[in-house]
């Protein structure tokens, strides 16, 4: 019994129950340390298998009748639970709707489908690698009906249901958003007036404090000047009175 992989028919594994040969050839990258080999029905187990080991895979077996099988091997990543969002760019203007989007990251060939109960809403298909994908759903917000998101690939699916009353936010009322925007802009506007108001009266009443400070500075100066004037009187006149004899 021999295993092989690939167009060039890279011998992987060995069985000869006669001889008692049980042997892996797993030395390469490829399978390194990875091939388990039941020795009892010769079936090959492939531990921790990654896209590289995807491939063709032929069983030969000899004996009384030569038998040849071959094995067309796909490898899926684990499929991840659907993760829903609440679209608030796709806002419904009747203020009665809500929009989710079913988004999914990094697969290939999978579906993504919105349903209703059982019933299929909406699907997409896509085979490309590595992509993300996303399904949008509108429902209105009293709604009472099952919604689930659904991904598919050949050997698995993962769901998520939609709670509409979690989820689902109103859509900002667009008169109430442009009310508010003018009330902070008055107020704001209000503030500043304020603010200028109170600094043009400190900046007033400094400028008067300066004024009452200089004419004070003035009058006693000139108090000054009239005391050395009349000092100076006084002695032209000692001056001027004639000595007794």
């Amino acid at each position: 019994m021999l295993w092989s992989f690939g167009a060039e028919n890279t011998l992987i594994a060995k069985i000869n129950i006669k001889e008692q040969i049980f042997s892996t050839f797993d030395g390469t990258d490829r399978f390194r340390d990875r091939l388990k080999m039941d020795r009892q029905t010769g079936s090959l187990t492939i531990t921790n298998i990654t896209s590289e080991n995807a491939g063709i895979y032929n069983l030969d077996i000899s004996g009384k009748k030569w038998t040849s099988k071959i094995f067309n091997v796909s490898v899926h990543a684990r499929l991840l639970v659907p993760v829903l969002i609440f679209n608030s760019s796709l806002c419904s203007s009747s203020q009665y709707n809500c929009s989710v989007l079913c988004s999914v990251v990094n697969v290939s060939a999978v579906s993504l489908s919105w349903y209703k109960g059982s019933s299929v809403l909406s699907s997409i298909i896509v085979s490309d690698l590595s992509i993300s994908l996303s399904l949008p759903l509108e429902v209105e917000y009293q709604d009472n009906n099952t919604y689930s998101c659904v991904i598919n690939n050949t050997i698995s699916n993962q769901t998520t249901h939609l709670d509409i009353n979690t989820l689902c936010q109103p859509c900002p009322d667009e008169d109430l958003h442009l009310f508010n925007i003018v009330w902070i802009c008055a107020a704001v506007g209000s503030l500043l007036i304020l603010v200028s108001a109170v600094m043009c009266c400190i900046s007033k009443k400094c400028r008067k404090t300066v004024h009452n400070c200089e004419e004070d500075q003035s009058d006693s100066t000139l108090c000054k000047e009239k005391s050395r004037k009349k000092k100076s009187d006084m002695q032209a006149v000692y001056y001027n009175v004639p000595k007794r004899r």
